[in-house]
């Protein structure tokens, strides 16, 4: 029988269908990046020569969690001895790795500096000139020479820790391998000079040497080496080499795994929320024919078996088709995610078998749970209601029903307290988003109550407004209440999911803005291309015409006993001249009593080791004892609290010296300079000055304040977009179930525009009466998305921003509303339109 119904359901079973095809595809897609995630693989490049590589170990453990390392961990310059000793070993080159900018072009690519020993391991190769000979000669990759127009011969200025100087170019390299990076050679001595760090070690083996032999030696040697050192070293091979040449590789790991697990799931969830839908539609157009079938004896499980056979011949084929369109997709996203900055664009798109198998269980699952979910009221009933409610549908109420609704609302209201008691800043997102979910769970399963009594309350003003027609819009919604549910709910998925998620991001990120904002009153940052500054720079900004203030500036990630969480703690390295000036460093009391209340430190305190901690984060600490504190590079260092200051909730900052933070950070040397004009100096006087002192320092520049801020919150802008995107796809499959409802509603009620035009209605009175039939569906389906996303605003805005009102655009959601209004008129009208096409006799004998 459901091979037979096939032929005559193309309809209803297309919608089915594309809700599959669509789910399925997204899953897949989600599946891809989950396995690109978990994989990791990033192949070498720049050490692609080298068979094995000694590395700073970047994981971190902390308690359950292993955090991974934002700096690099600096290498014991003799352990490379060590490594050539080692039997098998048949070179071992110490890398020296450092931020430069060749300067005068625009569209040069990013490079990185090395030592020109480093060049034979990727390998690069000559092609014209020669080695670099003296601390004044450089080598360039091909791609960097011919953006800047230069041969060997010709001078070139390249900025590099913390300076810029003219080199004679006498070389220039190519690789047979893929680089993406830029590459400048210094002399081995100048490189050391420049940066005497050692990044890695490049080993390459002796001819006949078992690899896997050879790392476990070089395991055992390492491990001796660095047994008492606070950051141990292992050795690498593979893919894990690309690791070490792009470290976001391993930081950027945990946020594909996460966001893809995530949206893989909502996925499911609106997947299996869209088909049943579909398929409760797809039943109700057919109760005429089921309520036959029972008449003549047909079993309430013989037509769920019908219906799921139905199911799951359009899931097949919609599997199929999904199984192709799926890895496309997958990959065109990790484009998106890595050209944004998302995932390094080192790691390489894996999608294998793993994400097929899962599509296909979500697919099973989704057709299986949709069409038991859709189909369940229509053949549970017995013949006699069946015959009876074959025309219009009354009955939806279920003691099941209603039980899970008030759980789902519970859970709603249980998440929402959570958010607003227990969390500050961003964290509060985790419960945010799992808020909106249930409140819409809860909303839909009240869908034909809820649906119902917002149509009476609407029914007066609906009247007084459109008169006859609105009448009549009105009584049809009322009496058919159940079936508009099955399209209200959709609308109010997209509007509560669309409205939520895209706040919680301007929320979080206006809020990181404003956090960021309120410790900065510096009125311009000096910045440099290569990413370092002098130090000695700092005095001759500070002597600058119009500035008041200015200090070093280093930005960096630690770990602080009982601050922060696994993931750690942004720190910032100011400098103590000009931190009171140029930051809102203001020193609060902390504990005590009123007879004797407890030191608040001062700012000017704040050099050698010490540390400024956000009051109400020092953990019953207080100004003159010791925190121990990990840096980015792994260093453990017990610093002094200079000063406890009065610091945001959620948005815990620490503030230390910036020549001891810059100590362990990659570049080793101070990043920017914050400046503070002087009363009544201008910004543009003060960016000429500064501009001015600048010329002496080739490859600096000056920003505003703004720039700075917006750096800051480059991760959350970036995670922003992202969630943007992800949304966007579950939302147009929201929207697309909007449609196919719609269309099957409109579509399935010729019969009934067939009397209206026979009683005397024009095609013109009922195509009105559909606009408001959309209307009402829209505003119903808004009001209850509105609500539904309420839930989790409200307490995510008094959580992360301190307000009952999120932030951001009001465009945001005239968008949503527009975009709701637009769909539902146009999937009402078109198929209204077709169906008005009949002649009013025939129509009015169609089947429901």
């Amino acid at each position: 029988m459901a091979i037979r119904t096939l032929r005559h359901r193309t309809a209803a079973l297309s919608a089915t269908f594309l809700a599959l095809f669509l789910g399925t595809v997204i899953v897949m897609t989600c599946g891809g990046l989950l396995e690109t995630g978990i994989r990791n693989n990033a192949p070498a490049q720049r050490l692609a020569g080298a068979d094995l590589v000694v590395t700073g170990d970047r994981d971190l453990p902390r308690g359950d969690e292993t955090a991974v390392l934002p700096e690099r961990p600096a290498l014991d310059d003799s352990l490379t001895a060590a490594v050539r000793n080692v039997p098998g070993v048949e070179r071992a080159v110490p890398e020296r790795v450092f931020e430069a900018a060749v300067l005068g072009s625009a569209n040069a690519p990013d490079a990185q500096a090395h030592g020109w020993s480093s060049a034979a391991v990727t390998p690069y190769e000559l092609t014209a000139g020669r080695a670099p000979a003296g601390p004044r000669d450089v080598v360039l990759d091909e791609a960097t020479a011919r953006a800047y127009g230069v041969r060997p011969g010709d001078e070139v200025r390249v900025a590099a820790q913390g300076g810029a100087e003219a080199y004679r170019l006498t070389g220039v390299v190519r690789t047979a391998h893929a680089v993406d990076r830029g590459a400048v050679f210094f002399t081995d001595d100048h490189a050391r000079a420049l940066s005497p760090a050692v990044a890695d070690i490049a080993v390459t083996a002796a001819a006949g040497t078992d690899h896997g032999e050879l790392k476990d030696r070089l395991g055992e040697v390492v491990a001796d080496r660095t047994a008492q050192a606070q950051t141990p070293a292992k050795v690498v091979s593979g893919d894990d080499r690309g690791a070490v040449e792009y470290p976001a590789v391993l930081t950027r790991k945990e946020d594909l795994i996460a966001l893809a697990g995530a949206f893989g799931g909502m996925a499911t969830l609106v997947a299996v929320f869209v088909v049943s839908g579909t398929v409760a539609l797809s039943v109700e157009r057919r109760r005429r024919e089921f309520a036959l079938l029972r008449t003549v004896g047909a079993t309430p499980r013989q037509l769920r078996r019908l219906l799921l056979a139905e199911t799951l011949m359009v899931a097949l084929v919609a599997g199929v088709a999904g199984w192709f369109a799926g890895p496309p997709a997958g990959e065109r996203l990790f484009e998106e995610f890595t050209g944004s900055g998302m995932v390094s664009g080192a790691v390489t798109y894996e999608q294998g078998w793993i994400p097929a198998v899962a599509a296909a269980g979500a697919l099973l699952l989704t057709s299986l749970l949709g069409g038991f979910l859709g189909g369940r009221r229509g053949v549970k009933v017995t013949a006699v209601e069946a015959m009876a409610e074959s025309t219009v549908r009354t009955r939806w109420a279920t003691p099941a029903r209603i039980v899970a609704a008030l759980l789902f609302l519970a859970g709603a209201v249980a998440l929402a307290i959570l958010t607003w008691v227990l969390f500050d800043g961003p964290i509060a997102a985790s419960t945010a988003g799992p808020t909106v979910l249930c409140t819409a769970i809860a909303l839909a399963l009240l869908g034909p109550g809820l649906t119902k009594l917002c149509t009476v309350l609407i029914s007066g003003p609906v009247r007084a407004v459109t008169g006859a027609s609105g009448e009549l819009a009105v009584v049809t919604a009322r009496t058919r209440a159940v079936r508009m549910a099955g399209v209200v709910t959709p609308v109010m998925l997209a509007v509560a999911m669309a409205t939520a998620n895209l706040y919680l991001q301007t929320t979080q990120t206006d809020a990181s803005r404003e956090a960021y904002a309120q410790n900065l009153r510096a009125d311009a940052v000096v910045d440099s291309a290569s990413g370092t500054l002098d130090p000695a720079l700092t005095a001759d900004v500070r002597a600058t015409e119009g500035v008041a203030a200015a200090g070093a500036y280093v930005t960096s990630t630690g770990w602080i006993d009982g601050v922060g969480d696994e993931d750690g703690v942004p720190l910032q390295g100011i400098d103590a001249r000009g931190a009171a000036r140029t930051t809102a460093l203001d020193p609060v009391e902390a504990g005590g009593t009123a007879h004797a209340p407890r030191a608040m430190g001062e700012v000017a305190d704040l050099t050698g080791r010490t540390i400024a901690l956000p009051a109400g984060a020092a953990d019953g600490r207080s100004v003159g004892d010791t925190v121990e504190v990990r840096f980015g590079d792994g260093a453990a260092v017990d610093l002094r609290i200079a000063v406890l200051f009065e610091g945001r909730a959620g948005y815990d900052t620490a503030f230390v010296p910036a020549g001891l933070l810059a100590g362990h950070t990659d570049g080793a040397l101070p990043q920017q300079i914050l400046v503070r004009a002087e009363d009544g100096t201008s910004a543009a006087a003060l960016t000429a000055s500064l501009e001015k002192t600048l010329a002496d320092h080739p490859g600096t520049a000056v920003a505003d304040r703004d720039a700075l801020i917006e750096a800051n919150i480059k991760d959350t802008e970036t995670q922003a977009w992202v969630n943007y995107l992800m949304v966007g796809m579950i939302v147009a499959y929201t929207a697309i179930s909007v449609v196919n409802n719609l269309v099957l509603s409109v579509s399935g009620r010729r019969r009934e525009f067939g009397l209206q035009r026979l009683a005397g209605a024009t095609r013109r009175q009922v195509l009105r009466m559909l606009t408001i039939e959309a209307l009402i569906v829209a505003g119903i389906g808004v009001a209850l998305g509105t609500a539904a996303a309420a839930t989790a605003l409200v307490p995510f805005s008094h959580a992360a921003a301190d307000s009952m009102v999120p932030t951001g655009p009001l465009s945001i959601y005239a968008a949503v509303v527009a975009g709701a209004v637009a769909l539902a008129l146009t999937a009402t009208l078109v198929p209204g339109w077709a169906a008005l096409r009949a002649r009013p006799a025939e129509a009015a004998l169609a089947e429901e």
